[in-house]
């Protein structure tokens, strides 16, 4: 039986011809040839590759979670597709190690045929990190301009556009707002937590001071920091307070969606919570690689150009540098281990919410 579509050759399938002819240096152009402009052109190419493969990732992922209701199988396709961004991101970083194959000397050969153009202008890894999450106002500024200012108009009207549309960390929460078991009959997790702590901190005071090998200061101190400790979770209780952390810009989250991932968290050996778990988990892992490959970047720059202002007019080092802490995403998600109590003290579960939370089979 004949296919019903024609054959295909490997070279036309890939386009390799198209491919394999896109890397023109530019210092042959100006008749003195690099050599190591060759790696340079081909290591970014390929990072622009892999960013169109997580762009089509992310893409897919927001499709999943723009509907009011997401279908639990569908939970277990996002986890797949961000696991293979993680591994996306290994591979970015890893890249890395090639490109430090060309010393500093030979980058000079090259670097001023470059100006102004700069990495700064990826147009595709700025996508990213909009569909991810990261707000405007949250960027660090660029030569006091607009991180888009040196970009071409079509680009920045792309940009724009998709700051107006609802990124991963939105429809997260929105997700996260929607999750049930909250309160459910007379269990209320939000109460329950709330008294474990109290029971938890109570104990831990107890034992600092009925503890015979610690001086009378040392007892001082410690109860010093479990009153900091205290404060800490007083504050997540409190929903005014959470709201005007988010007004202030250290939190993202909203309450309810931050009571959820907590949830999630503490409780993630049921069944029904553990894809939602690896989720958080996954969006986590995310966020520390692109600020692991931002940093090992910044430590590159610094190897290439010491403290030389970029090709694309930036402060170099510096701005890389202030950028790997400032540009984290899920910081709200790195920030629940700060309350995460042992499992011994977690609250026990009512029968039947348990049984809602696990694969329950009764036989006839």
């Amino acid at each position: 039986m004949e296919k019903p579509y024609p054959s295909i050759y490997y070279s036309d399938y890939l386009h390799l011809e198209r491919l394999l002819s896109s890397q023109n240096a530019k210092s042959a152009e100006y008749g003195n040839p690099a050599h190591d402009e060759m790696l340079f052109i081909i290591v970014h190419q390929a990072y622009e590759l892999w960013f169109k493969q997580i762009l089509h990732e992310l893409d897919s992922i927001v499709q999943l979670f723009e509907k009011n209701y997401v279908d639990e199988k569908n939970i277990g396709v996002a986890v797949a597709r961000l696991v293979r961004i993680t591994e996306i991101q290994k591979v970015l970083i890893d890249q890395l190690r090639i490109l430090e194959t060309m010393t500093p000397l030979d980058f000079l050969e090259f670097r001023d045929y470059l100006v102004p153009a700069s990495g700064f202008q990826s147009i595709q890894f700025r996508l990213i990190e909009n569909k991810l999450g990261l707000k405007h106002k949250q960027r660090l500024q660029y030569n006091e301009s607009a991180y888009y200012s040196r970009l071409s108009k079509e680009h920045q009207d792309l940009l724009k556009k998709s700051e107006q549309e609802a990124s991963l960390l939105e429809l997260l929460e929105k997700w996260l707002e929607r999750t049930p078991f909250l309160e459910f009959g007379k269990f209320n997790f939000w109460k329950d937590y709330r008294q474990a702590i109290v029971n938890m901190l109570a104990e831990d005071k107890k034992i600092i001071q009925s503890n015979s090998t610690l001086s009378e200061n040392e007892k001082i101190q410690q109860i010093k920091q479990l009153d900091l400790t205290q404060e800490n979770f007083d504050a997540l209780f409190d929903e005014d307070k959470h709201n005007k952390l988010i007004e202030e810009g250290q939190r993202k989250l909203s309450y309810r969606a931050t009571q959820a991932a907590l949830l999630i968290c503490l409780y993630r050996d049921q069944p029904i919570l553990h894809l939602p778990f690896r989720l958080l988990t996954a969006l986590i892992d995310i966020d520390e690689l692109f600020t692991s490959w931002r940093y090992r970047h910044v430590l590159m720059v610094q190897r290439m150009i010491g403290t030389k202002i970029g090709t694309g007019g930036s402060s170099g080092y510096q701005y890389l540098k202030a950028t790997s802490e400032q540009h984290k995403i899920f910081t709200d998600l790195f920030n629940l281990s700060t309350f995460l109590i042992p499992r011994s003290a977690l609250p026990r579960l009512p029968v039947d919410v348990e049984r809602n939370l696990g694969f329950y089979y009764k036989t006839k």
